[in-house]
Protein backbone atom coordinates (compact mmCIF):
# COMPACT_ATOMS: atom_id res chain seq x y z
CA UNK A 1 0.00 0.00 0.00
CA UNK A 2 1.36 3.35 -0.67
CA UNK A 3 -0.25 6.77 0.68
CA UNK A 4 -0.50 10.32 -1.71
CA UNK A 5 -1.71 13.27 -0.06
CA UNK A 6 -4.35 15.02 -2.56
CA UNK A 7 -4.66 18.83 -2.72
CA UNK A 8 -7.72 19.79 -4.62
CA UNK A 9 -6.33 23.67 -6.17
CA UNK A 10 -7.02 25.92 -8.97
CA UNK A 11 -2.93 26.41 -9.98
CA UNK A 12 -1.19 23.21 -9.19
CA UNK A 13 1.98 25.05 -11.24
CA UNK A 14 2.09 27.70 -8.73
CA UNK A 15 0.90 25.30 -5.67
CA UNK A 16 4.00 23.01 -6.28
CA UNK A 17 5.84 25.90 -6.36
CA UNK A 18 5.55 27.01 -2.88
CA UNK A 19 4.91 23.90 -1.42
CA UNK A 20 8.53 22.90 -2.52
CA UNK A 21 9.31 25.58 -0.91
CA UNK A 22 7.93 24.58 2.39
CA UNK A 23 8.91 21.06 1.83
CA UNK A 24 12.14 21.97 0.91
CA UNK A 25 13.95 20.53 4.61
CA UNK A 26 11.94 16.95 3.60
CA UNK A 27 13.50 16.76 0.85
CA UNK A 28 10.37 17.14 -1.70
CA UNK A 29 10.74 18.15 -5.56
CA UNK A 30 8.64 18.60 -8.27
CA UNK A 31 7.66 15.27 -9.29
CA UNK A 32 9.77 14.74 -13.02
CA UNK A 33 7.68 13.30 -15.95
CA UNK A 34 9.00 9.60 -16.10
CA UNK A 35 12.31 8.73 -18.22
CA UNK A 36 11.81 9.75 -22.18
CA UNK A 37 9.19 12.53 -21.87
CA UNK A 38 9.35 15.85 -21.84
CA UNK A 39 6.72 16.39 -19.80
CA UNK A 40 3.79 14.52 -18.26
CA UNK A 41 0.97 15.92 -20.89
CA UNK A 42 3.27 13.96 -23.52
CA UNK A 43 3.18 10.70 -21.31
CA UNK A 44 -0.13 11.07 -20.39
CA UNK A 45 -0.86 11.42 -24.69
CA UNK A 46 1.86 8.15 -25.30
CA UNK A 47 0.04 6.26 -22.90
CA UNK A 48 -3.87 6.85 -25.09
CA UNK A 49 -5.02 9.90 -22.61
CA UNK A 50 -7.46 11.41 -25.34
CA UNK A 51 -6.25 15.02 -25.74
CA UNK A 52 -9.83 16.25 -24.70
CA UNK A 53 -9.20 14.73 -21.10
CA UNK A 54 -6.61 17.18 -21.13
CA UNK A 55 -7.32 20.80 -20.33
CA UNK A 56 -5.06 23.23 -21.78
CA UNK A 57 -1.34 23.43 -19.68
CA UNK A 58 -2.45 20.12 -17.92
CA UNK A 59 0.36 18.39 -17.29
CA UNK A 60 2.89 21.12 -18.88
CA UNK A 61 4.55 21.74 -15.76
CA UNK A 62 4.84 19.41 -12.41
CA UNK A 63 1.34 19.03 -10.70
CA UNK A 64 3.13 16.96 -7.77
CA UNK A 65 5.86 17.06 -5.27
CA UNK A 66 7.72 13.84 -4.20
CA UNK A 67 10.41 12.48 -1.91
CA UNK A 68 13.60 11.13 -3.82
CA UNK A 69 13.90 8.67 -0.99
CA UNK A 70 10.49 7.43 -0.92
CA UNK A 71 10.55 8.27 2.78
CA UNK A 72 7.42 10.87 2.46
CA UNK A 73 3.76 10.53 0.85
CA UNK A 74 3.96 12.33 -2.65
CA UNK A 75 1.43 14.88 -2.96
CA UNK A 76 -0.82 15.82 -6.26
CA UNK A 77 -1.97 19.12 -6.78
CA UNK A 78 -5.16 18.06 -8.26
CA UNK A 79 -6.72 20.88 -10.54
CA UNK A 80 -10.75 21.53 -9.67
CA UNK A 81 -12.72 24.32 -11.26
CA UNK A 82 -14.65 25.41 -7.40
CA UNK A 83 -12.78 27.91 -5.71
CA UNK A 84 -12.32 26.72 -1.28
CA UNK A 85 -14.84 28.49 0.39
CA UNK A 86 -14.44 26.74 4.11
CA UNK A 87 -11.73 25.73 6.63
CA UNK A 88 -10.23 22.39 5.35
CA UNK A 89 -11.19 19.11 7.75
CA UNK A 90 -7.52 18.49 7.94
CA UNK A 91 -4.12 20.56 8.11
CA UNK A 92 -0.37 19.76 7.69
CA UNK A 93 1.44 21.13 10.90
CA UNK A 94 5.19 21.49 9.94
CA UNK A 95 7.37 20.86 12.67
CA UNK A 96 10.19 23.58 12.80
CA UNK A 97 10.86 24.18 16.11
CA UNK A 98 12.61 21.31 17.20
CA UNK A 99 10.42 19.63 19.66
CA UNK A 100 10.02 20.08 23.66
CA UNK A 101 13.88 19.62 24.34
CA UNK A 102 14.33 22.62 22.29
CA UNK A 103 14.00 26.03 24.41
CA UNK A 104 10.67 27.52 24.20
CA UNK A 105 12.69 30.59 22.86
CA UNK A 106 14.54 28.57 20.29
CA UNK A 107 11.68 26.90 19.02
CA UNK A 108 10.03 30.48 19.17
CA UNK A 109 12.93 31.80 17.07
CA UNK A 110 13.10 28.58 14.62
CA UNK A 111 9.23 28.96 13.98
CA UNK A 112 9.38 32.67 13.53
CA UNK A 113 12.19 32.32 10.77
CA UNK A 114 10.45 29.87 8.79
CA UNK A 115 7.38 31.85 8.86
CA UNK A 116 9.36 34.38 7.77
CA UNK A 117 10.55 32.24 4.71
CA UNK A 118 6.90 31.16 3.77
CA UNK A 119 5.31 34.28 3.70
CA UNK A 120 8.38 35.60 1.48
CA UNK A 121 7.29 32.22 -0.76
CA UNK A 122 3.40 33.09 -0.56
CA UNK A 123 1.86 32.37 2.44
CA UNK A 124 0.05 34.51 4.99
CA UNK A 125 -0.46 34.41 8.59
CA UNK A 126 -3.84 34.04 10.09
CA UNK A 127 -2.57 34.09 14.21
CA UNK A 128 -0.22 33.33 16.56
CA UNK A 129 -0.54 30.48 18.92
CA UNK A 130 1.57 31.98 22.38
CA UNK A 131 -0.70 31.42 25.18
CA UNK A 132 1.53 33.23 28.44
CA UNK A 133 2.12 29.95 30.85
CA UNK A 134 2.36 27.50 27.92
CA UNK A 135 5.09 25.32 26.85
CA UNK A 136 4.13 26.01 22.88
CA UNK A 137 4.07 28.39 19.92
CA UNK A 138 3.00 27.92 16.88
CA UNK A 139 2.07 30.04 13.68
CA UNK A 140 -1.09 29.26 11.69
CA UNK A 141 -0.77 30.17 7.84
CA UNK A 142 -2.55 29.92 4.59
CA UNK A 143 -0.81 28.81 1.21
CA UNK A 144 -1.75 31.07 -1.81
CA UNK A 145 -4.76 29.40 -2.55
CA UNK A 146 -5.88 30.00 1.35
CA UNK A 147 -5.46 26.35 2.57
CA UNK A 148 -4.48 26.74 6.61
CA UNK A 149 -1.54 24.68 7.75
CA UNK A 150 0.19 25.75 11.10
CA UNK A 151 4.06 25.44 11.49
CA UNK A 152 4.94 25.07 15.52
Amino acid sequence: MELQLTVDCADPGRMVAFWAEALRELGYVPEPPPSGFATWRAYWQAVGVPPEELPPGTGEAPESLVDPTGRWPRIWFQQVPEPKVTKNRMHLDLKMGGGRDVPLAERTRRVDTAVERLTAAGATVLRTMDEPGRDYYCVVLRDPEGTEFCVG
